[in-house]
């Protein structure tokens, strides 16, 4: 976790990039789920950097409660954002402390974490579709404490082959 994030106090956003904020820095590091309407069309389609592949508010909150039921402090460090057209493209780093089971590993108290890279597409000045692909192999591994995933995100090829 040494990459620092984004300096969001001096960053000059576009709609889009200051939806995006929204959505990392007040709706998840808060769990404030009332502001989903508000970025999101309400059959939006998401596939989340833990896997799921959701449509819809109601199915959205639902894996937001989850991520952030198992994930005490839950924060995202937004690395960096790309703007093209109607989509913004990032770099982010998710954590927090590991207080229930996750991928079946039992709550162990660690702070864990994984990157992600989110493709939002904007319909309207709305996020039509949320695309995420997230590090899920370095994450079970700092969920198990392995030693190879704690510092460089990486995963030794035993985990790998547990799976």
């Amino acid at each position: 976790m040494h990459e620092p994030p984004l300096d969001l106090a001096k960053a000059d956003w576009s709609r889009q990039k200051e939806i995006v904020r929204v959505f990392y820095k007040e709706m998840w590091d808060h769990a404030n789920t009332s502001l989903v309407p508000q970025i999101f069309h309400s059959d939006f389609t998401f596939r989340g950097s833990l896997g799921p592949h959701l449509v819809g508010h109601e199915q959205f909150i639902g894996y937001v409660e989850f991520v952030t039921g198992a994930l005490d402090h839950y924060t995202s460090d937004i690395l960096a954002l790309v703007e093209e057209g109607n989509q913004v493209f990032g770099k982010l780093r998710f954590h927090g402390h590991h207080r229930r089971e996750l991928f079946e590993v039992p709550p162990s108290g660690r702070h864990v974490w994984w990157y992600g890279a989110p493709i939002f597409t904007f319909d309207g000045g709305l996020v039509r579709d949320l695309w995420v692909l997230g590090d899920i192999h370095g994450l079970i591994g700092r969920l198990k404490g392995a030693s190879g995933a704690q510092e460089t995100g990486s995963v030794d090829e035993s985990l790998a082959l547990d799976r």
